[in-house]
C-alpha cells in the first residue's frame, strides 16, 4: 500500500477506555510501545488553545489518567499524515475535537512545554514539527478527554495518547515487559547528537540548592558538553528553559525558573566562552511537568533546566 492513509494498518491498537467498550485507534505496522503510565486518581492540565499574550490556556482535568507512547518505524510519514487517521478514528467513535494545532501555530516551544509529554526516550519532540489534538466525549462531570501528541525525530515518528476518564477506574491493559522500554541512561546518545535529533535535552547534574538560583561550583559535565557542541556548530542558537515543581505559587516559580536558566547561561558565557547572543534564557515555572508532583521523586524530576535547539 502506498501514500497517505494507505500507510496505516490496524495491526496495533491504542486501547482507549470508554463507556462500556474499548475504542481502537490504528497505528502503523512496526510501531513499538515505549511507555505506559497509569494513575487511578490524579490531575493533568491539557492545553485547549494556542499561546496568547505569553500564556497557554489549559484545562484542569481530574480523574483516572492513562498515558501511553509509541515509537514508529523509520521512514514514517509526515506528522499530519501520522495524526490524521488517529483523529479520524476518534471522531468516528463520537469524540469532538476541542482544539487542534501544529508547532508554530500552537505556540512553538512555549506551547510544547505546557503539554504533559512523557520524557525521553519514550517520547522525542521536534520543536519545529509536532501536532496536538485535544478531544472530548460526553458533557459535564461525565465528560472524558483524550490528548494526541505526534512528533518526529530524525526518520522516526512518536505518538502519545493521554486519556482522562473522570470518576472511573482505568480498565485493565496488558502489562508491558520491562525489556520493551529502553533504559534512559543506556539509550541516551551524546548531548550534541541528542539535541540535533530531539530538539531538547535536560541538563543533568546542575547543583542548585532548594529554592535557590545560585549554580554550584560543579563540575557540570553537561555544560561542558553543550559548550563543546556550540563551539563545533557556530551557526546554532539555543534556549535554556528552567522548570520547577508545584511547591508555591506560579509567579514565584516562574521567577525562580527564569533565574536558574539565567544562571546556567551566565556560566556558559563566563566559564566556557559561549557568545551571549547565542543563548536565550526562559523560565516556565511548573507549567511543563514531566512527572507527577505527588511524590518527592517526581518533584525532583520536574526541577530541571532544559536546553532547546532554536536553529
Amino acid at each position: 500500500m502506498r501514500g497517505g492513509r494507505a500507510l496505516w494498518l490496524a495491526v496495533l491498537l491504542l486501547a482507549l477506555p470508554g463507556p462500556g467498550r474499548t475504542q481502537d485507534l490504528p497505528l502503523p505496522e512496526g510501531a513499538e510501545r515505549t511507555a505506559e503510565v497509569i494513575r487511578d486518581a490524579a490531575t493533568v492540565h491539557l492545553p485547549d488553545g494556542p499561546l496568547s499574550d505569553g500564556a497557554v490556556p489549559r484545562l484542569r482535568l481530574d480523574g483516572a489518567i492513562t498515558s501511553r507512547a509509541w515509537r514508529l518505524p523509520g521512514g514514517s510519514a509526515p506528522t499530519l499524515a501520522l495524526i490524521e487517521p488517529l483523529r479520524a478514528a476518534l471522531e468516528k467513535a463520537g469524540w469532538e475535537v476541542v482544539f487542534d494545532c501544529a508547532a508554530e501555530g500552537c505556540g512553538g516551544f512555549v506551547f510544547r512545554f505546557a503539554v504533559p509529554v512523557l520524557p525521553a526516550p519514550a517520547m522525542f519532540v521536534n520543536l519545529f514539527d509536532y501536532r496536538y489534538t485535544l478531544a472530548r466525549r460526553g458533557a459535564g462531570d461525565a465528560a472524558e478527554h483524550a490528548m494526541l501528541f505526534v512528533s518526529r525525530a530524525g526518520e522516526r515518528g512518536y505518538v502519545q495518547l493521554t486519556h482522562v476518564a473522570p470518576g472511573r477506574g482505568v480498565q485493565p491493559v496488558p502489562d508491558v515487559p520491562a525489556a520493551e522500554v529502553p533504559d534512559a541512561a543506556e539509550a541516551a546518545p551524546p548531548l550534541g547528537a541528542a539535541l540535533r535529533e530531539t530538539g531538547h535535552v535536560v541538563l543533568r547534574g546542575l547543583d542548585f540548592a532548594s529554592g535557590e538560583a545560585v549554580l554550584g561550583p560543579g563540575p557540570h559535565p553537561d555544560l561542558a558538553a553543550l559548550a563543546e557542541f556550540l563551539s563545533a556548530a557556530p551557526e546554532v542558537r539555543v534556549a535554556l528553559v528552567g522548570h520547577t515543581d508545584t511547591v508555591g505559587a506560579l509567579d514565584p516559580n516562574i521567577a525562580l525558573s527564569q533565574a536558574r536558566a539565567e544562571a546556567v547561561r551566565d556560566r556558559l558565557v563566563e566559564e566556557h566562552g559561549v557568545a551571549p547572543a547565542r543563548i536565550e534564557a526562559r523560565g516556565v515555572g511548573y507549567l511543563a511537568p514531566v512527572a507527577s508532583n505527588d511524590t518527592a521523586q517526581g518533584r525532583e524530576t520536574n526541577r530541571r533546566v532544559e536546553v532547546v535547539l532554536l536553529q
